[in-house]
C-alpha cells in the first residue's frame, strides 16, 4: 500500500515536459504471467502461464476491458504420480478517465472477476481424477496513469476486492509500458491481492 501512494505521488507531481500522444484506452495485449503465493509454510509456491487482454473505448472518458490468465503448475509425487493445479481467471470490466494534467489521467474502475481452480491427480491408482473449483468476485480500484516521458507510460491502482468466498481485502497494482511506435510497445505490471503477487510481461498494440 505505501508503495502504491508513493508512486501515485509522484505521478501527480512530475513535471511532464516531453511531446506524446494521447494515451489510449483502446489496445489489446498478451504474454507471459506468474502467480505467486506467500506462504512461508508451502515455499511460497507458484504457477507460470499467459494472459490475453484488451480494452476498447466506447466514450471520450469510458472504456470496457477484459482479460483471461491461466497459470498451472505441475509435480512428481514418485512412481509415475503426478499432481497438476491449475488456475484460471477471466475478467470483464468498464473504466472512467478523467484529465487531471496534460500527462496525468485520474482513473477509476470495476469489473467481475471469477476465479477457477482445478486440481488433477494421475498415476495413482484408485485416485486419478479431476477436482474443480470455482468463485465469483467484484473488484473495485482507482488510481493515476501518466507519461513520464513521450514513449513511456506507468499508472498506479489501489482497491478493494470481494465476493462469495473471498473477504474483503486489498488490491494493488503497478505498470508501466515502454513504446516503440504509436501502435507497438512491452508492458510489465505486478498485481497483489492479499497473499498472492501476480506478475505479467507482454506486447500490446494501441489503436
Amino acid at each position: 500500500m505505501r508503495k502504491t501512494l508513493i508512486l501515485a505521488a509522484l505521478l501527480a507531481a512530475t513535471p511532464f515536459a516531453a511531446s506524446a500522444a494521447d494515451m489510449s484506452y483502446t489496445y489489446v495485449e498478451g504474454g507471459w504471467t506468474q502467480l505467486q503465493i506467500n506462504d512461508d509454510f508451502l515455499d511460497d509456491p507458484k504457477g507460470d502461464g499467459g494472459y490475453i487482454r484488451g480494452s476498447f473505448a466506447i466514450a471520450p472518458q469510458v472504456h470496457v476491458f477484459g482479460s483471461y490468465s491461466t497459470v498451472s503448475k505441475s509435480y512428481g509425487l514418485g512412481d509415475g504420480a503426478r499432481l497438476k493445479v491449475e488456475l484460471n481467471q477471466p475478467e470483464l470490466g468498464i473504466g472512467y478517465h478523467m484529465n487531471m494534467s496534460d500527462r496525468v489521467d485520474f482513473t477509476a474502475d470495476i469489473a467481475a472477476v471469477r476465479l477457477n481452480g482445478k486440481v488433477k491427480v494421475s498415476g495413482v491408482p484408485g485416485y486419478n481424477g479431476t477436482v474443480k473449483e470455482h468463485s465469483t468476485a467484484g473488484r473495485a480500484t482507482i488510481g493515476v496513469r501518466g507519461k513520464p516521458s513521450a514513449r513511456t507510460e506507468a499508472w498506479v491502482k489501489a482497491g478493494v476486492m470481494d465476493g462469495s468466498d473471498i473477504d474483503t481485502t486489498f488490491v494493488g497494482n503497478l505498470g508501466g509500458q515502454v513504446s516503440f511506435n504509436k501502435t507497438w510497445g512491452v508492458v510489465g505490471e505486478i498485481q497483489f491481492i492479499e497473499d498472492t503477487t501476480q506478475y505479467m510481461a507482454g506486447v500490446r498494440a494501441s489503436f
